[in-house]
């Protein structure tokens, strides 16, 4: 009876290990390009069901243990370079097989900068370009000014006080185009520029580039462009990588980004450490024939940033994010400077229902600066601009195509400064509303109107700022048009600076400034087919009352002094083409050429840009089973550039005349080898061809000449 009893209690027990065998059901299938050929790595997985999924094998084969028998699965297939493709599967497949369809030059990325609102890069009517993780990765880039200069012409880096980056962007400085982080102003700025080591590119998916007025979305500073930063994410359950780099004058540079996804939580942590030992370069234009030597100062920066993502449900979506900054800089013997900013944001999104959403952020940034007595060992902040910034947005889709977004921002400035006198601080809340509307009657014609109202307390400004962008598309022809009004509003220290600048002249504010205002046009042709894409571009830019200092012979009792004022008129045109194109022999080559009309040339201390810019990138890789090598190519080209500096820079009222600088090109070789899983090292000859400026002026590059650079980064969810 025992014996009968034992082999009735394993029998249940195998029936109820068959149970939950026999609820599941395999699911297998090959990948490949739209020619046939196996896609291996591709990633295949199940919408809804996080970590489960598979990868394909050397023959693009894979296969899924799907956990209920009798239920529909969603899956998406997923490869670089290759349309994002997703298919339901019913519970009668036992097999689904995918062809994807290339897309070398990324036309399928969703975009979201242009309109607020996500779509593909061939759908958005706003002229947009995207620099992708994989262009970042090939320029070998550790800040965002590094992937600018080579990725888009007409951008050129000069040195302003205290030997702080400046840009100059196809004839707009820095306080005209907007930086966003993940679409969020941020707070402090040197002389007009945000400070650019912020903005590292250790964990960047892509770079959005919106040119042309976009105040109608973005509002004040949005005059020139937007440049939009958006962070990585991962699907993974986990990732880790680590990654180390050296380069000529003790350049070091070490990350760590760690991410996990469990559950309805997903995480991602990046720290990254960078530091730079003092460059000197002879200037033989100094002091008459003797010249002199001048120097970059050492400096010494940590970075450190984190993003939580909550997802209770299909409908609720919650993000949290918390970064710090630290910069040190070596002035001297016996001062450093530091830099130090804060940031923090909450932001949730509710789905009601399909095409109908709201969000919500509240975002906090503070950016400070101080100097620290090394003998005394006291820091002293003579620096700090603290932001305190609300958005609602919501969304409607019309009839499943149309979209309507309304929404508001809230943003409360705070200001204490060393250019202020007696140590004042300043206030200013801005709050704005606008709409847009996007009509897509039929597949070949999109419409986005849009409009913004602006008003800021101290200031007591106020704008209206309309736009309209058009897009017909033709088979693989777009035609896009636009006219937007863009708009920047006098800044706190634009108003009320008192300000003694390295002891040359003084700058003061001034209350009474009236805000800038540019009305954009823009047109461009596009074509694209399936490696190739051509992008021709036409633009003009009426700017009226450019904020700016100007000489003024009455201040500090008949001395001079430099005072912010409304200038005339400035017409700008121009004109860009872009070119790319990708094969399947592994190369790949992107040309882009600006041409740049500026009616009035101004002195030095005013942004002006070169006629003629052009950069290049050529790019050749292969990928085997254990080992791939990627070497990249890239180099900027920019013509002469006749201008008006100052006869004596300590005394304007001496006028001013032309001065030519010449024409230069700068290479950059990056070598990339992937070996075994995960394991990627990187050689970099930057300067390749040696140049040297015969001097050192306002925006020539502060080059030595050709510098050399190793680096190594390891995923160690790959590897392990």
């Amino acid at each position: 009876m025992q014996f009968i009893l034992k082999i009735l209690y394993m029998l249940l027990l195998g029936c109820l290990s068959i149970i939950p065998a026999a609820a599941q059901r395999n699911l297998s299938g090959i990948v490949c390009d739209s020619n046939g050929e196996p896609l291996i790595g591709a990633t295949v997985s199940v919408e809804g069901r996080k970590g489960l999924g598979a990868v394909t094998d050397l023959s693009g084969k894979y296969q899924l243990r799907l956990p209920e028998k009798h239920q529909t699965y969603i899956l998406k297939v997923r490869f670089v370079g290759y349309v994002t493709e997703s298919r339901s599967i019913s519970p009668q497949d036992r097999t689904a097989d995918f062809r994807l369809k290339e897309d070398a030059i990324g036309m399928e990325t969703v975009v979201v900068t242009g309109t607020r609102t996500p779509k593909r890069l061939k759908e958005v009517p706003v002229i947009t370009r995207v620099i992708t993780l994989d262009d970042i990765r090939k320029t070998d880039a550790t800040n965002i000014v590094d992937v600018l200069e080579m990725e888009m012409p007409a951008i050129e880096t000069s040195y302003s006080m205290d030997m702080q980056p400046s840009l100059n962007i196809q004839g707009f400085s820095g306080n005209a185009v907007l930086f966003l982080v993940d679409g969020e102003r941020l707070a402090g700025e040197t002389m007009n520029d945000v400070d650019f080591s912020r903005l590292n590119m250790d964990n960047v998916e892509r770079v959005e580039i919106v040119r042309g007025a976009a105040s109608s979305i973005y509002g004040s500073n949005a005059v020139g462009g937007v440049i939009n930063l958006i962070p990585r994410t991962s699907a993974e359950p986990w990732t880790a990588n680590v990654n180390a780099r050296y380069g000529a004058y003790d350049n070091q540079r070490y990350g760590t980004t760690v991410s996990f996804r469990a559950g309805n939580f997903n995480n991602s942590f990046n720290l990254q450490r960078l530091s730079q030992g003092r460059i000197e370069y002879f200037n033989p234009d100094t002091e008459g024939d003797k010249g002199s030597y001048d120097s970059m100062d050492p400096t010494a920066s940590w970075n450190f940033k984190d993003r939580l993502t909550f997802t209770p449900n299909n409908q609720l979506k919650l993000t949290a994010n918390v970064g710090y900054y630290y910069r040190e800089r070596e002035r001297s013997s016996s001062e450093d400077n530091r830099y130090r900013d804060f940031t923090g944001g909450l932001k949730g999104r509710y789905l009601f229902s399909k095409g109908q959403s709201l969000e919500v952020s509240y975002t906090f940034d503070q950016y400070d600066k101080s100097d620290f007595d090394k003998v005394k060992r006291s820091d002293v902040r003579d620096y700090s601009n603290v932001q305190n910034s609300f958005r609602a947005l919501y969304n409607h889709t019309f009839n499943g195509k149309h979209i309507l977004t309304v929404g508001g921002d809230y943003l409360y400035d705070y200001l204490a400064s060393y250019m202020f006198s007696g140590g004042e601080t300043y206030r200013q809340y801005t709050a704005d509303v606008f709409a847009q509307f996007d009509w897509n009657p039929n597949r070949h014609f999109n419409a986005v109107a849009s409009a913004r109202y602006d008003y800021y307390s101290e200031a007591k400004a106020q704008n209206f700022s309309p736009q309209l962008n058009l897009m017909y598309k033709l088979r693989n022809c777009s035609l896009r048009g636009s006219y937007a009004v863009g708009f920047r509003a006098p800044t706190l220290k634009e108003m009320y600076s008192a300000f003694d600048m390295g002891s040359i002249w003084w700058i003061y504010g001034n209350e009474h400034l009236k805000p800038e205002k540019s009305h954009n046009f823009s047109l461009s042709a596009e074509y694209f087919k399936s490696r190739y894409n051509l992008t021709v571009t036409g633009y003009y830019n009426l700017v009226n009352d450019r904020i700016d200092v100007q000489w003024d012979p009455s201040l500090e009792n008949g001395k001079g002094a430099m005072m912010y004022t409304n200038i005339r008129k400035m017409k700008m045109a121009g004109a860009n083409v872009d070119a790319a194109a990708k094969y399947p022999c592994g190369l790949e080559i992107r040309l882009s050429y600006a041409y740049t009309y500026q009616s009035e040339k101004y002195n030095q201390y005013v942004s002006t840009a070169r006629p003629h810019a052009g950069t290049a990138r050529f790019s050749y890789g292969k990928e085997w089973e254990k080992y791939g090598f990627n070497v990249t190519l890239s180099g900027r080209l920019l013509s002469k550039l006749t201008t008006l500096v100052y006869n004596d820079t300590s005394d304007p009222s001496k006028g001013s005349s032309q001065e030519t600088y010449p024409a230069y090109t700068m290479w950059k070789l990056n070598l990339t080898q992937n070996i075994y899983k995960g394991i990627h090292v990187t050689l970099t000859a930057d300067n390749l061809f040696n140049y040297r400026p015969s001097y050192y002026y306002f925006n020539s590059p502060y080059t030595t000449g050709t510098t050399l650079a190793a680096g190594v980064s390891v995923d160690l969810d790959r590897l392990f």
